[in-house]
């Protein structure tokens, strides 16, 4: 065990992380955010706003030949009253790309939660450490992915050798917009969400933009896809629009086209993959909004409900077939223009065969066996031998407008 002196403490700059777009300096540290600051400005959403700052899919990453690494952070904790507790958020240690350990960190402050009243309290708390020992006494490059669920200050990072930036691999950067399921929902760890584990089958660098209750095809979301450099993109839109019932078909097919064309602004060759939902039986032919099951949750379960009425589809309310039938159109109708641009029917991820299998625990979030099901399936779909992604297909993307103004 080393001792207190034998650490070296590495400040924490933007060439050690990856999966965040901007960090915000704190007094306690620095706060990685998925969404940039323009952005975040634009928008009033306190659940957008919680949700990316949680950093699904970012990560440390450096070269060392530490044997002990040592990472102080402040999580946020969040409580829902009379849900039962949450676990405490996972970091998963990579060590060339293999999993090495898994640890959590105490303390930190709390953001308690009223789902029946939608009220919010921050309670602060102190910071705590994370610790990593016995790692192989070689050069080698360590990853420590953040929890995906739960925002992270990051403090102080310390090992018992230098550290220096990880060389760039020449991996394919992989920039993925979706909802909750895509954020990483009931997955297991943040390298077990269904995008980690696509990216990591597909040898692919991934930018998770991941929002849950957050893809609402927003103009700020478009911009910032448009604004990041990436060479594979893909975007999967409905169930939040379904969910909170946010828009009619008349207004969404437009604002579809809207974001396509404004990703496109910034990627107009890149491979662009729209993925609709998966199979989500409450919502399948029910339009929202979803609402809490309060009988559930006196049970001490959470568990989610469509309360709208099918008859409304008549009036331009969505469901899930509704939303699928339509991006499948509308990718049908661009693609004849843009041969880049691809779609694929999440029922393909996850459907009956699999709801039968590994249903929803709460009706609406795929559990750790299914996120592990999507992400195999998805890296086969879509890095796979003739797939969007895949070596044979996947073209390297024109510069963006920020090369075209240099």
């Amino acid at each position: 065990m080393h001792t207190k002196h034998d650490w070296i403490t590495t400040p924490i700059t933007p060439g050690l992380l990856r999966g965040a777009l901007d960090l915000e300096r704190t007094e306690h540290g620095l706060l990685p955010h998925r969404l940039p600051a323009r952005a975040r400005a634009q928008c009033t959403d306190g659940q957008l706003a919680m949700t990316e700052a949680q950093p699904s899919g970012v990560r440390l990453v450096f070269r060392t030949r530490a044997t002990a690494v040592e990472l102080d952070t402040l999580p946020t904790k969040r409580v829902y009253v009379g849900a039962p507790p949450r676990p405490d958020g996972v970091y998963d240690l990579l060590v060339d790309g293999h999993l090495a350990g898994q640890a959590g960190v105490a303390g930190g402050n709390t953001l308690l939660i009223d789902m029946a009243t939608g009220a919010a309290e921050n309670r602060p708390g102190p910071a705590g450490t994370l610790r990593f020992t016995g790692l192989p006494d070689r050069v080698k490059d360590v990853e420590i992915w953040l929890p995906h669920n739960e925002a992270t200050q990051l403090v102080a990072l310390r090992t018992d050798a230098p550290v220096e930036p990880t060389p760039d691999r020449g991996r394919k950067v992989w920039l993925h917009h979706g909802s909750s399921i895509s954020h990483g929902s009931d997955a297991a760890s943040p390298t077990t969400t269904w995008p980690a584990l696509a990216a990591s089958r597909g040898g692919a660098e991934l930018i998770n933009l991941g929002f849950g209750g957050g893809a609402l095809l927003d103009p700020f979301t478009a911009r910032a896809l448009r604004d990041t450099p990436a060479d594979l993109i893909s975007i999967k839109i409905g169930i939040n629009l379904v969910n909170l019932d946010l828009m009619r078909l008349r207004a969404f097919t437009p604002a579809v086209h809207g974001f396509l064309d404004t990703i496109r602004e910034g990627h107009p060759t890149a491979p662009l993959l729209v993925v609709s939902p998966i199979l989500c039986p409450i919502h399948e032919d029910t339009p929202g909004p979803g609402a809490f099951d309060f009988s559930a949750l006196s049970a001490g379960k959470l568990r989610f409900r469509a309360t709208g009425d099918p008859a409304e589809r008549t009036a331009g309310k969505l469901t899930l077939n509704v939303v699928r039938e339509e991006l499948a159109r509308i990718v049908r109708q661009r693609a004849a223009d843009d041969r880049n641009l691809h779609c694929l029917d999440g029922r393909d991820l996850y459907g009956e065969a699999d709801f039968a299998e590994l249903p929803l625990p709460d009706q609406l979030h795929p559990d750790a066996a299914a996120h592990r099901r999507i992400g195999e399936r998805f890296a086969a779909l879509a890095f796979g031998a003739g797939g969007p992604f895949g070596a044979d297909r996947a073209r390297t993307p024109a510069p963006g407008p920020a090369a075209d103004r240099s």
